[in-house]
């Protein structure tokens, strides 16, 4: 049973699991369950999903119930109308608020993607980043002594993909738990002193512009236990 953040006659958000995939995808080919499959069989209805979050991550994730809704809400995405807001907990001291603008090549998936043609050209993509909390651990993990993480706050200004896991890498501040971008010692770790074994982004909050009424909309979404889990440890 899918967490549903909002419903109306129009839309449906759900608070999507961390491992959940969106939709069925060639790249995960053994996987059977999907968040449009499992909304459509509690709400009795079809779903069309106006945007993605991967697969690890956790958080806001907007369908619309009928193909014009998809298709207004789509514009607004495609705009830069909308507004994302993600938690993360990155690997360092980060700075306590910055903005990144560092290009992004369009990443293809080799199955999925065999036929597309896209530009070569690296595609601008911003991120704006504010810290809210930092924490020093007595651990040592690779070559220092301590261990330190930082809680942040995330607003993606552009929607490329894995545009959050990639700008932290670039900033050299991983997210923990990324198994893609992330480092592999930070992931270990916290899989084998804190039983967390999922990457921990958290798309907390989604404004939007409702399709039919022009009302503004804030949808947000709580923590998981095992995200929660680790805040508490943190501190």
């Amino acid at each position: 049973m899918l967490e549903i953040l909002y419903r109306d006659e129009f839309l449906v958000a759900i608070n999507k699991p961390s491992g959940l995939l969106v939709h069925r995808s060639p790249i995960d080919r053994y996987e059977t369950e999907f968040a449009v499959q499992i909304l459509r069989d509690q709400i009795g209805q079809f779903v069309y999903p106006v945007h993605r979050l991967d697969k690890p991550t956790s958080g806001v994730l907007l369908f619309a119930l009928d193909k014009e809704s998809a298709s207004l809400l789509g514009e607004q995405f495609m705009s830069r109308e909308s507004k994302k807001s993600y938690i993360a907990i990155v690997r360092g001291y980060i700075q306590e608020r910055g903005i990144i603008e560092h290009a992004l090549t369009v990443k293809l998936d080799k199955i999925a993607d065999k036929d597309s043609s896209v530009p070569i050209e690296a595609q601008e993509a911003t991120t704006e980043y504010e810290r809210l909390a930092t924490v020093e651990l007595d651990f040592a993990v690779g070559k220092y002594d301590k261990t330190r993480y930082s809680l942040v706050k995330l607003h993606p200004m552009t929607g490329r993909k894995h545009q959050l896991r990639r700008h932290m890498k670039h900033i050299s501040h991983h997210i923990l738990g990324d198994t893609k971008y992330g480092r592999g010692e930070h992931n270990i770790f916290i899989r084998e002193q804190f039983d967390c074994h999922r990457m921990l982004l958290h798309a907390s909050e989604l404004q939007i512009r409702h399709p039919h009424t022009n009302e503004i909309l804030v949808i947000q979404a709580s923590l998981d236990d095992t995200f929660e889990s680790m805040c508490k440890l943190f501190n």
